[in-house]
């Protein structure tokens, strides 16, 4: 224990290092699968290249973004305030921005890698049983989920460890302006993830949406032809951009995630008086052990999804694996929390205990599975929800709309019910320290909600590949059979991120409060309130101009498939092949270019509101957009997802008012189009939310030393007369403050 104790500041990254190998292991043996026939390769080569030639296009126009804003953090940086408001940060927060972006980006190249090559292997192997399709599908989103994870707790926890050596002097207090240096330097890596994890995102939903609707429109509606049908030039498109939007942009977006919640918590346990055996740093490297100990516990229960037989319960076997890494890791915590906390702390006059600290992990692991069952529920087939937007579809279009708003509208009650008890008892156990851990608890097991997210695109693009490859009709159903549970692990990995979101980006706000210097945020001001309307706006304004993106790019999609069917004879006897390229380029073109006044405005407004109306009204803004933003992200991201598998329902007949409704039906027509109406809701704008709030967050973290108008937290002069008195108390006091000293010295070796 006392090797662990002395050491375990080198011992995070190394807990990175394990995801990443096991990702390497798992990504090899996908590799080494069979991929098919040279139809299906063929196939699978068109979906991989245009995922490429999307990723190239997308890393030119954000490596300009990356090196202008590196520039500008890099001068902001060198900017040391006055005696009254000294801004604690370096030039070196550049550099810290800078590998946050390349890591989450490469988060989400490795994801999308595997997935074009699971894909088709996943279509092989579906040729064989069931068990083996979920066996690829399965361990090709745990090299997303594993490989995000730990990239991640290595490029955080190796970071950290730099800026330690550099900023902080041996001997120094935790609660130190050297620590809160370091702390703040560490932002800009949080920063550079969530920035690419946007334009990752809001990029890659404008692609996949716009090919989505296109194919569907022209394809299943008006020529009636299946879906994936190899004959559509934009099937191609649609299969690519299941892998840049839910593989690469979910990728960014958690991996954003993961790192936002691991730094809002380091950022409120700097502030906390703890005497420790670790230095009073043990709130800090807290969120950094959990976040290693679920990858580990992750990569164990990873191994226990699987089935037997063609008539197992996929969905059963994924939630088995899934409840493992949520039990192991609580237990886990439990013996963390205790070993490293003291038996009492306190944060901004709030005290609490270690047992506390553990509590409030248990509600963020309850709040997370709690919104994952509400969400499945309203999206899963056979519930209430979806059933209702099945028969409404009988009597038109119009009313499969309207059953789909109020589903997606009465989804948000349950879920923001959950989020204000958890956020209520978290903050009841430890104050703001324990709505950042709850927070960092329930994105312990990212690795294993994201592997389970990501078998959901490499199912789909399965099934694609099966219908494009006209291989036998039992091959189909068992991707089908993937894939409707994938619909399903991809709505609720929304609720996931969304619930993660909303908890971490209180602490952001937590974290904003103390460094900017504002101890409320009064509503009673005009200009505050004025800030937080302007902040409820700025989610809708940011889903209209996804929205309308994918509108007009899925337009330019209809107008070159039509061209397509019209000026090439024999598509449709299949004597001719698609260009297929044609609409891969209308896609990737369109969403760059769409992708940048979204982001421009998460970026731009918190600094130029921060800096013209002062941090006070930010906090209006920050709270508007938060509260807002979580309502719609839950609402289009549920509404979405239910009217996507009410028309899946029809594939295998529903029962409505007594007759057996199936595919081509016109109640199916009118789930097409609701489904049609819903992607860009759940795949563009929906998840976007839970960017847009953190990103908002982060953005007003890396500012408020620039914009701080007073010191709220206990300063560095008081925490020292606090660590005397407990010197003071008797000989054993003295003895056990000595060690914390030569604690700190042994774990930097000085």
């Amino acid at each position: 224990m006392e090797f662990l104790q002395n050491n375990l500041i080198y011992m995070i990254p190394v807990f990175g290092l394990i995801g990443i190998l096991f990702m390497a292991i798992q990504s090899a043996w996908v590799s080494k699968q069979d991929a098919g026939d040279k139809n299906m390769t063929e196939l699978a080569g068109y979906i991989a290249d245009g995922a490429m030639a999307f990723l190239r296009a997308e890393w030119k126009v954000l490596t300009y973004f990356v090196i202008l804003a590196g520039a500008l953090l890099c001068w902001s940086g060198t900017m040391t305030g006055t005696a009254d408001h000294p801004i604690h940060s370096s030039p070196i927060i550049a550099i810290a921005f800078l590998m946050g972006a390349v890591f989450s980006a490469f988060a989400g190249y490795l994801g999308m890698r595997i997935a074009t090559k699971a894909n088709v292997r996943t279509t092989q192997a579906a040729r064989t049983s069931l068990a083996k399709a979920l066996q690829v599908s399965f361990t090709g989103g745990t090299v997303m989920g594993f490989g995000v994870a730990g990239l991640a707790i290595f490029g955080l926890g190796g970071l950290f460890i730099i800026l330690y050596y550099a900023f902080v002097p041996a001997g120094s207090s935790s609660a130190g302006i050297e620590m809160k240096k370091t702390i703040e330097v560490l932002a800009g890596f949080s920063l550079g993830a969530e920035s690419i994890a946007l334009f990752a995102r809001v990029g890659g939903g404008i692609y996949t949406k716009a090919a989505d609707v296109g194919a569907d429109l022209v394809g299943k509606v008006e020529a009636g032809i299946p879906e994936d049908d190899v004959r559509n030039p934009a099937t191609i498109a649609d299969n690519v951009g299941d892998n840049v939007g839910d593989v690469a942009g979910m990728g960014a977006d958690l991996f954003g995630s993961y790192v936002a919640t691991i730094l809002a918590t380091m950022v409120l346990g700097q502030e906390i008086v703890s005497v420790d055996r670790f230095g009073g740093m043990a709130p800090i490297l807290l969120p950094m052990l959990i976040a290693g100990l679920g990858l580990l516990f992750s990569i164990v229960a990873s191994w226990f999804v699987k089935i037997s037989k063609e008539t197992d319960s996929v969905q059963n076997a994924l939630n088995f694996g899934n409840w493992l890494s949520i039990i192991l890791t609580a237990v886990a915590s439990y013996f963390a929390v205790h070993w490293m906390l003291p038996d009492t702390m306190s944060i901004r006059g709030f005290e609490f205990t270690s047992a506390n600290v553990f509590y409030a992990i248990i509600v963020g692991l309850v709040v997370g599975t709690l919104m994952s069952l509400i969400t499945e529920y309203y999206t899963a087939m056979g519930k209430r929800p979806v059933q209702s937007i099945i028969h409404q579809s009988s009597t038109g279009h119009a009313t499969n709309i309207i059953g789909g708003l109020s589903v997606g509208m009465e989804s948000t009650v349950l879920p923001i019910l959950v989020l204000a008890a958890g956020i209520y008892g978290s903050y009841y156990f430890a104050g703001f320290y324990g709505v950042a851990i709850a927070a960092a608890g329930m994105m312990a097991t990212t690795a294993m909600q994201l592997a389970i997210d990501a078998f959901g695109p490499i199912a789909d693009n399965a099934g694609g590949i099966a219908e494009m490859s006209g291989l036998p009709k039992e091959v189909r159903e068992r991707t089908d059979n993937l894939d409707a549970v994938g619909n399903t692990t991809a709505a609720t990995g929304k609720g996931f991120a969304i619930a993660s979101a909303a908890l971490t980006s209180l602490a952001l706000f937590a974290a904003f409060a103390g460094i900017s210097g504002i101890s409320s945020i009064d509503i009673y001001k005009a200009n505050v309130l004025a800030g937080l309307f302007v902040g409820g706006m700025i989610p809708f304004i940011f889903s209209s101009l996804c929205i309308s993106a994918v509108g007009r790019a899925a337009m330019a999609m209809v107008q070159e498939v039509r061209r397509q069917f019209r000026d090439i004879p024999g598509i449709m006897e299949y004597k001719a092949k698609p260009e297929y390229e044609k609409c891969v380029a209308i896609s990737t073109e369109a969403s760059i270019r769409e992708m940048m006044l979204p982001g421009a405005i998460a970026l731009i407004v918190p600094i130029v509101v921060g800096f013209i109306f002062g941090p006070e009204v930010l906090g209006g803004l920050l709270a508007g957009v938060t509260v807002s933003g979580v309502l719609m992200g839950i609402f289009q991201s549920n509404a979405g997802g239910a009217w996507d598998n009410a028309k899946k329902s029809f594939e295998k007949g529903v029962m409505i008012n007594g007759t057996m409704e199936f595919k081509g039906s016109d109640a199916h027509k009118a789930s097409v189009t609701g489904d049609t109406v819903g992607d860009p809701f759940k795949d563009t704008s929906g998840p976007s939310m839970n960017i847009l709030i953190k990103l908002m967050s982060i953005v007003s973290l890396i500012i408020a030393p620039h914009i701080a108008v007073g010191v709220m937290t206990t300063t560095q002069t008081e925490v020292k007369k606090e660590i005397k008195i407990i010197k003071t108390k008797d000989e054993t006091g003295i003895e056990r403050t000595d060690t914390l000293i030569n604690n700190t010295d042994s774990l930097k070796n000085r």
